[in-house]
């Protein structure tokens, strides 16, 4: 069975370059050469290279073996982690569903 390639919108391939030059300017000021670092992470160069250019496809293993590499792993943690919009839904959602009273609460007279 073919693999399924999820479609990826102008913005978020901007971003994904956007990361991928990070990515290799935080191993170039390292100095570590490129074979080293795929080395490192335990991928090829080629797939290396691709995830430096912003290439989705890359995995999410490799692109986390790279943050750990480079000393960045604790960037992920601050990932989605302040999601303001999915609380105020939360919010919004608990504070209109309606209040049922409890059988055992309700006194008949």
């Amino acid at each position: 069975m073919p693999r399924q390639i999820t479609q990826v919108f102008p913005r978020e391939r901007q971003q994904a370059e956007a990361l991928g030059a990070r990515i290799r300017a935080a191993r170039l000021r390292r100095r570590i050469p490129l074979i080293e670092m795929a080395a490192r992470v335990g991928i090829d160069r080629k797939t290396q290279s691709r995830l430096e250019k912003g290439d989705p496809s890359t995995s999410m293993a490799a692109l986390i073996r790279n943050l750990s590499v480079l000393g960045l792993a604790s960037d992920l943690d601050r990932l989605a982690k302040d999601d303001e919009v999915g609380r105020r839904l939360s919010d919004l959602a608990t504070s209109e569903r309606p209040h049922r009273r409890h059988a055992a609460n309700v006194r008949r007279s």
